[in-house]
């Protein structure tokens, strides 16, 4: 993707998640951010709050993942993150916490922790700078009758999702979009957006996400 960073409308940010909230999604999938509950309140003003941060450090990466998962993204409305990264923060660069406003939902009765968002903020906090997180499908995919689970999103699920990540890769003009995932790689290379692909962290691929993660955004030698 041939872009630049560049600075970031507040009022571009509120149309985004505005428009991502509105979504109307297919059945057995949850749109953690829709209108009429105090907890997709909370995650709309979370997701506000960390790309109004993100777009203050203008990032020239997007990393960009398959869907939001139970304990992460699903209950703290940001991409590869848990409640309990969000409130504690990512101090290396001064990001997120509770002491900058964000707020965890009344669904669970104490901040969650996702081991995949762990291995994902543990990889990335010694970067230089920080890439934009984002999934291919913007909200949580779950098995029938089981909204506290995950599950791959099917096609059409990521035909509805797609036009988000483009908006918001032009959004903030990022220069190279990275995929977590064969899934995440294989739609951005549809998208003629991939610059990359990572393995997931999960089901023991955290050494070589990080190998790759550092291989593309750590330091230039």
């Amino acid at each position: 993707m041939n872009g630049r960073a560049h600075a970031v409308r507040a009022d571009h940010i509120d149309d985004f998640v505005r428009s991502l909230s509105e979504a109307e999604v297919p059945p057995h999938m949850y749109n953690q951010y829709a209108p009429g509950s105090l907890h997709n309140a909370t995650r709309r003003a979370n997701l506000r709050r960390y790309l109004e941060e993100m777009a203050a450090r203008r990032p020239a990466a997007m990393l960009v993942g398959e869907a939001p998962g139970y304990r992460g993204c699903r209950l703290s409305g940001i991409p590869f993150t848990s409640e309990a990264i969000m409130l504690a923060g990512v101090p290396a660069h001064d990001l997120l916490g509770e002491a900058k406003g964000y707020r965890k939902t009344a669904e669970w009765p104490r901040p969650a922790g996702e081991q995949t968002a762990t291995i994902v903020w543990q990889a990335l906090a010694p970067l230089p700078r920080l890439p934009l997180l984002w999934n291919v499908v913007p909200w949580h995919p779950h098995r029938p009758g089981k909204p506290w689970s995950n599950r791959r999103p099917r096609a059409a699920e990521i035909a509805l999702g797609a036009p988000y990540l483009v908006r918001l890769a032009e959004l903030f003009g990022v220069e190279q979009v990275i995929a977590v995932g064969r899934t995440a790689g294989r739609v951005l290379e549809r998208l003629g957006l991939l610059g990359g692909t990572v393995r997931h962290p999960a089901h023991g691929g955290k050494r070589d996400f990080t190998r790759g993660v550092r291989a593309y955004l750590g330091p230039r030698p």
